[in-house]
């Protein structure tokens, strides 16, 4: 390890625990730049530990690029709401890309994911939204998170629970679709983890006409039921269900 390698390592930890100090408290924490995202909740599994979530520009892709177009990065913990420290942390670096579908949200998920007998997950949300307004795009994506030991660790990342996009005029004629996905815990198991069932929820909507005359027409299809199962290391998810 080079010494540079060694301080800017150092300033990672330093900055993240003032960070979750500031989170555990439900405080704005500093953030190395103007652009980020942060959340902090309780979690009603643990009494005693609040959930950490921090998310913030690392990079822009290039020298011309501005607001929150760039690379973020991804910072949890656990943290003991009495000591206000870290009992087990997470990071990984340049794990989201704001671009014309930009990040603009988290949000912590606290559902029962029991997925053993003594484990249970904590979700991730997050939210992306596209600029146009006649191809829209939005998506919210779901990762899944244990504690193990002094890590925080993902067992199931970037599942599609919302998606609406399409292409239209504007006004009326043109098609859009919103998937919703809801996720539930089955009687299953694999590899000693309870399988999860997703069930997703299709609508297509139509419009057709100008004005007065537009009409617009919706269909939602028979929910899919599918069943992701634990490979001993992660939930495994179909591609069609993974976002980017």
């Amino acid at each position: 390890m080079t010494l540079r390698s060694g301080l800017i390592g150092c300033a990672v930890v330093c900055s993240f625990l003032v960070t979750t100090e500031a989170l555990a408290r439900c405080e704005k924490p500093p953030l190395s730049s103007e652009f980020g995202y942060s959340v902090c909740k309780d979690w009603p599994a643990y009494p005693g530990l609040s959930i950490t979530a921090l998310s913030q520009l690392e990079s822009r892709p290039s020298s011309d690029r501005s607001g929150r177009d760039g690379i973020y990065d991804l910072n949890l913990a656990l943290v003991s709401t009495d000591g206000l420290k870290p009992v087990a942390t997470y990071h990984r670096a340049s794990v989201f890309e704001s671009d014309a579908i930009a990040l603009e949200d988290l949000q912590l998920d606290t559902a029962r994911y029991k997925l053993t007998s003594d484990l249970r997950a904590f979700g991730l949300r997050v939210l992306f939204k596209g600029s146009s307004r006649i191809n829209p795009f939005d998506q919210t994506l779901l990762s899944l998170y244990v504690k193990d030991g002094e890590m925080v660790r993902p067992v199931m990342e970037r599942l599609i629970t919302y998606q609406y996009s399409g292409a239209w005029d504007g006004n009326c004629a043109g098609e859009r679709s919103e998937v919703v996905r809801t996720v539930e815990i089955g009687r299953g198991s694999s590899h000693g983890f309870s399988d999860l069932i997703v069930k997703s929820v299709s609508t297509t909507t139509v419009g057709d006409g100008e004005g007065e005359a537009c009409e617009s027409r919706s269909t939602t299809v028979k929910p899919v039921i599918t069943t992701l199962r634990y490979d001993g290391k992660h939930y495994v998810i179909p591609e069609a269900l993974k976002g980017f």
